[in-house]
């Protein structure tokens, strides 16, 4: 059944309302439930029936991502309890001193962790989320920053499970050579690249823009006002109490990554692997092993008793509900806008395959198309999904592969941009998560950010397209995102100034 304009009402509701109300998980299950009533044809129960049972199938292909985040919930609080965190930010406001080294530093390390994006959102906020308390840098700053070198880092780094993806569906279309093709992508694929120099310049700016400035000035984003409530610390935890668990978290997930993708058995090279790997199964394994290591750390030396180590256990799992239940309607919306149910995806594409339009235009218009499909759905692997199956065949049969690397590099930048902007995109999600920052607060201060390099791209791919130079168009979006950003920040000087008044 083709449902046409009607299918991208679900995901434009829960969005919509989510903006508005602040309030996002009443907002995803009115979406969710639009969804379910369009696809049963206004049949109330049958739409309960569909979107509760299609609930719990995504609770149970997920599973493994829950257990994770209630895994790390756990690590982070007993790594808290023995007092790691707390001596591992007396130990970097020695070395970090100014908001300036916090955020670059954050930044840093986002950066390094680019093998997947669920791994960086959560990694870098359990470790940098008491440096930047002590630097006081907003929680939506934080996530921010995290939001910004998790998928944007992941679609640039040739060894991640976001490139090892999208290089197998690129080969899948009879594409020769497609890890070649992915690497030429890279010098146009502007939306990431002007995303990472965005946000080092912010790092080393003393003005954001947009509401970021007012949570920069007085925070009001995080997720509880004190952290700390609810239990004690010990006064003799080490930096190592923090630092040694992360890293065994580190090791082993990239081991598994390694292992589950077939590296060391079917002989793949280490891209491939990372490609094919089990990534949850992988995240548990990681934090299990981390969670063995802590209570071996801690117990020993009494930082903790067995029944405080238990009670962390439980209580730091209970830190994640709030997350685990948005991102299980996040991905239930997904599900509805699926290909076997309301078919959004395939929809939004057909109005791109069934046109007619100049080849100079098609790389804007992808970008934008790409943009506003994975915004709706809430994922860009499902973006790169419909789209490049589609327009591979399309420069194959009309004789235009010379466009190929300029089209899937706007294939790349639009599904970032609308994963980036999206308020149901997992990786939104866990960033806010990985914060502590209140999801609403995160989503609202990342936008002026997201839609000016948005702007900048889209306008990137349309001059270059128009002159005919492909390769100019990263210059041009740099050049252009200046001007963006300068305004931007004029605006927010003569506001705040202007309240100060």
């Amino acid at each position: 059944m083709e449902f046409g304009i009607l299918s991208i009402v679900p995901p434009i509701v829960a969005i919509a309302l989510a903006l508005i109300t602040k309030e996002v998980i009443t907002s995803l299950l009115i979406g969710i439930l639009s969804g379910g009533l369009i696809y049963t044809g206004g049949n109330i129960i049958a739409a309960l029936e569909t979107v509760f049972d299609l609930m719990g199938k995504k609770l149970g292909d997920n599973a493994l991502m829950l257990v994770f985040l209630a895994m790390l919930g756990s690590l982070v609080m007993v790594m808290n309890m023995a007092g790691g965190s707390f001596a591992y930010g007396k130990w970097a406001s020695k070395k970090i001193k100014s908001k300036k080294m916090a955020k670059l530093a954050t930044s840093f390390l986002g950066i390094l962790i680019f093998i997947d994006d669920y791994f960086n959102c959560l990694t870098v906020g359990a470790v940098m989320k008491p440096i930047v308390d002590e630097n006081k840098v907003s929680r939506a700053k934080l996530a921010h920053i995290i939001d910004s070198t998790a998928a944007p880092v992941c679609i640039l780094a040739p060894v991640s499970s976001w490139a090892a993806s999208v290089v197998a569906v690129i080969g899948d279309t009879g594409v020769k050579n497609p890890m070649s093709v992915f690497l030429s992508t890279i010098p146009m694929n502007v939306y990431p690249i002007l995303t990472l120099l965005l946000i080092l310049y912010f790092c080393t700016s003393d003005i954001e823009i947009g509401v970021m400035e007012k949570y920069e000035l007085n925070d009001t984003s995080r997720l509880v006002e004190n952290e700390d409530v609810g239990y004690k610390y010990s006064k003799n935890g080490k930096v190592y109490d923090l630092v040694v668990p992360i890293l065994v978290l580190i090791f082993v997930t990239v081991m598994m990554m390694l292992k589950t993708g077939g590296f060391f058995t079917d002989g793949v090279g280490a891209a491939a692997a990372f490609g094919d790997a089990n990534v949850n199964l992988s995240l548990v394994i990681g934090a299990f092993f981390a969670i063995v290591v802590s209570f071996l750390l801690f117990i020993p030396r009494k930082l903790l008793k067995f029944e405080e180590f238990m009670k962390g256990i439980v209580d730091g799992m209970k830190t994640m509900v709030s997350a685990i239940v948005i991102l299980s309607l996040a991905w239930t919306i997904g599900g509805i806008t699926s290909d076997e149910f309301l078919n959004t995806g395939s929809y939004i594409a057909s109005l791109i395959s069934n046109s007619t339009m100049p080849m100079w235009l098609l790389p804007a218009i992808i970008f934008v198309v790409g943009a506003f499909l994975s915004f709706s759905t809430g994922t860009a692997w499902g973006t790169f999904g419909i789209l490049i199956p589609i327009m591979v065949p399309i420069l194959m049969h009309t004789n235009h592969m010379h466009y190929l690397t300029i089209v899937l590099a706007a294939i790349f930048s639009g599904s970032v941009f609308g994963d980036h902007c999206s308020p149901i995109s997992d990786t939104t999600i866990l960033s806010s998560a990985g914060a502590g920052c209140d999801h609403i607060a995160h989503v609202s201060s990342q936008l002026p950010y997201a839609i000016s390099v948005g702007v900048a791209s889209a306008l990137a791919f349309l001059i270059s397209g128009i002159i005919g130079k492909p390769t100019l168009t990263l210059p041009i979006g740099i050049l252009i995102l200046a001007v963006i950003v300068f305004v931007l920040r004029k605006m927010t000087i003569k506001k705040y100034l202007k309240n100060e008044n």
